[in-house]
């Protein structure tokens, strides 16, 4: 038998922590929940500040999460511009940058990440998106007719990149990848994806950036190597090459981490009065440690998963991985995982801006990816995460309703 759980103190003010936080509360938890962010923002969502803020089609209380009056009534004390200096589990206690100390009978590591800088000369001339406050600074430069270096192809530079042409920027995307995305998204989908940067008339560069040097009023990059290399200028950068774990709260707390923190099923560390959620955490594997999970849908599952360990009631059901993009008026969606040797089945037009590829594994729908098919993009998640055994005719004749396949699945 447990003991009681008498307070909690999340650490971080992203997604993942007020997940948690609002988990605990909808459980019935009705004891102490402390929600450290280190941030002076309320919790927002961070998907719109690469689309819709960046292109000032959103304002910054259009994207938190909850609005203000939440936190009183659901008696979180939420405490801005707090950030965790350490924490010391053998003492149940979490100091701050104040010099407060919080004690509590369970923490939960929301510590999120940060944006990657670019590892190379002059790359603190770079730009880099992850907060409120990076949208903002990056806003303010992409003024029409502004040059725009945009490096890394994947989610962040690519919709960024379609941002910054609506706003009348000339852009440049560096990648030395060739098709940015094929691994979560399938070669197709990825190529498709691709295009759209050329149609819309971005130059597509192949290669990486070496270097920065900022001369005059412009920015100088060097891309790729001699002796092919050449030389960019720019009067924006921006770095999109991902993000780091912010695991340093549970390094100096003796957690194991591996590139992010290891994490049980339940979420639970190796310091079991302490769990970790959103894209710190780092789930163990049967042989190893697995790769993190760095979207929205995992930082919401992860802290309902949390707030269940810690109340001792059943866990969240298993999904598929999911994520989504949008860029140059197209949404795209993306359940389960690629499968390497998966058996590709296509559903629509690619041509038509509208179309579904799936992926099927001895015999089950492992991935499918979904470009312009909001409905149908639904019920293929519901597929996914059933490991559904249909066949490629099912799924690639478009007058085979999907959504009456995923409730037959369901029932």
């Amino acid at each position: 038998m447990q003991p009681a759980l008498r307070s909690v103190v999340v650490v971080g003010g992203g997604l993942a922590g007020l997940s948690t936080c609002s988990a605990l509360r909808a459980s019935g938890f009705a004891e102490d929940v402390v929600l450290l962010a280190a941030e002076p923002h309320l919790p927002y969502d961070r998907p719109p500040l690469s689309k819709e803020v960046l292109t000032g089609a959103s304002t910054a209380a259009d994207t938190q999460l909850q609005p203000e009056d939440w936190y009183a009534a659901n008696a979180v004390d939420v405490r801005l511009g707090t950030r965790a200096v350490a924490l010391r589990p053998a003492e149940r206690a979490v100091e701050t940058a104040d010099g407060s100390t919080l004690r509590a009978d369970a923490v939960v590591l929301a510590t999120g990440g940060t944006a990657r800088p670019l590892p190379v000369p002059g790359g603190g001339l770079a730009h880099l998106l992850r907060t409120r406050d990076d949208a903002d600074r990056l806003r303010a430069e992409l003024v029409p007719g502004a040059r725009l270096l945009v490096v890394g192809g994947g989610l962040i530079g690519a919709e960024v990149a379609s941002s910054a042409v609506s706003l009348g920027c000339e852009v440049t995307l560096a990648d030395p990848d060739p098709l940015p995305l094929a691994g979560p998204a399938g070669a197709l989908v990825a190529a498709y994806l691709h295009r759209q940067h050329a149609d819309a008339g971005v130059r597509l560069v192949e290669a990486g950036v070496t270097a920065l040097e900022r001369r005059g009023g412009a920015v100088h990059a060097r891309l790729g190597a001699n002796p092919v290399a050449e030389e960019v200028e720019a009067d924006v950068v921006l770095a999109g090459i991902g993000i780091v774990p912010d695991e340093a709260l549970a390094v100096s707390a003796g957690l194991d981490v591996a590139g992010g923190v290891l994490v049980g099923p339940d979420l639970r560390t190796s310091i079991p009065e302490v769990l970790a959620v959103g894209d710190v955490a780092r789930p163990r594997g049967y042989d190893g440690p697995l790769a993190r999970r760095e979207h929205w849908d995992a930082a919401v599952r992860t802290g309902e998963g949390a707030a269940a360990t810690l109340l001792g009631a059943e866990p969240p059901a298993p999904a598929a991985p999911w994520f989504w993009t949008d860029r140059y008026g197209v949404h795209v969606e993306v359940a389960g995982t690629v499968p390497q040797d998966g058996v590709p089945v296509l559903r629509g037009d690619p041509e038509s801006g509208s179309f579904a590829v799936f992926f099927l594994e001895d015999g089950r729908l492992a991935a499918a990816v979904s470009v312009g098919r909001g409905p149908e993009a639904r019920a293929s998640r519901r597929l996914v995460d059933a490991a559904a055994a249909v066949g490629p005719a099912q799924l690639s004749d478009e007058a085979v309703d999907l959504r009456r396949l995923a409730r037959a699945v369901r029932m």
